[in-house]
């Protein structure tokens, strides 16, 4: 005999058998809920960090060829033979982005991509978010290769890009609404909220508050050469500070939400309802 459903076990006797129970079961909200386009690059990340298996000296080429390293743009480079040829010097301006140099290094950028990322994800699509992501990498290893213009040393890491999507995420992350206001919607209504322009942004005390705070953890990093790791790896914050510029000042160019008027971007933005 089949065994009864527990549904059916704790329902009363009824008098008219031919009339069934109707059961109804409460939504049952996901552990995690990240989007698709996220999880695939976070998967990506891990999968490429896999490289670490290999070989040493395989590992160093993978690097090398893959990394952003400034001397390879050097117009006095004569006899320092740089693996990658003149590919190298094209690919590379997003590729770093994807190398990690263990897993701490990997594991703070995935955990700083999670609330943000995730919220700029659901907003631009999948297209977009990837689109962005390159674009900041980008931006970060410009601002590297200005400041560090005969460097040997390669750089790595998706540091750049998660700083884009931070300041992207904070054109809209305090609006009401929003997953940082106190007001908080669902997580898709959350990352649909319209965005502050950015004129009105940065006269929001919050986001003031937020851009103090995120550079001055750049700053002493960067004074202080505080490295990835104990050995002479040390963390590239200009090319954090370009990733994030480009974040802050393209996002516009991404965002598929319609803007809203100043005035009324002025009050959405409060978190604080109007009490009788």
């Amino acid at each position: 005999m089949a065994p009864e459903s527990e549904a059916a076990l704790d329902s009363p006797q009824d008098s008219s058998p031919n009339v069934p129970a109707v059961v109804e079961e409460a939504p049952r909200e996901p552990i995690l809920t990240l989007p698709a386009a996220l999880t695939t690059y976070i998967a990506l990340l891990a999968l490429i960090h896999l490289r670490v298996l290999l070989p040493p000296e395989l590992e160093n080429w993978t690097i090398d060829v893959f990394g952003f390293i400034p001397k390879r743009y050097d117009s006095s480079l004569l006899n320092l033979q740089i693996p990658g040829g003149a590919g190298a010097k094209v690919w590379t301006f997003v590729t770093y982005s994807l190398l990690h140099a263990n897993l701490t290094h990997l594991g703070f950028n995935v955990l700083w991509l999670l609330p943000f990322g995730s919220a700029l994800a659901r907003r631009f699509g999948a297209v977009r978010f990837f689109v962005f992501l390159a674009v900041t990498a980008a931006a970060g290893a410009l601002a590297h290769l200005i400041t560090h213009e005969h460097a040997v040393a390669p750089m790595i890491g998706a540091s750049a890009s998660v700083s884009g999507a931070m300041a992207a995420a904070i054109r809209f992350a305090f609006v009401r609404g929003s997953f940082l206001s106190f007001s908080r919607s669902d997580a898709d209504t959350a990352a649909k909220v319209p965005a502050l322009p950015l004129s009105r942004a940065l006269r929001d005390g919050r986001v003031v508050g937020f851009l103090a705070v995120w550079f001055g953890v750049n700053i002493i990093f960067g004074v202080g050469a505080i490295g990835i790791d104990a050995e002479t790896t040390s963390v590239a914050w200009q090319a954090h500070i370009g990733g994030f510029f480009a974040g802050l000042l393209l996002f516009a160019l991404f965002d598929p939400v319609p803007r809203v008027r100043s005035d009324a971007a002025d009050a959405s933005s409060r978190d604080v309802s109007d009490r009788a």
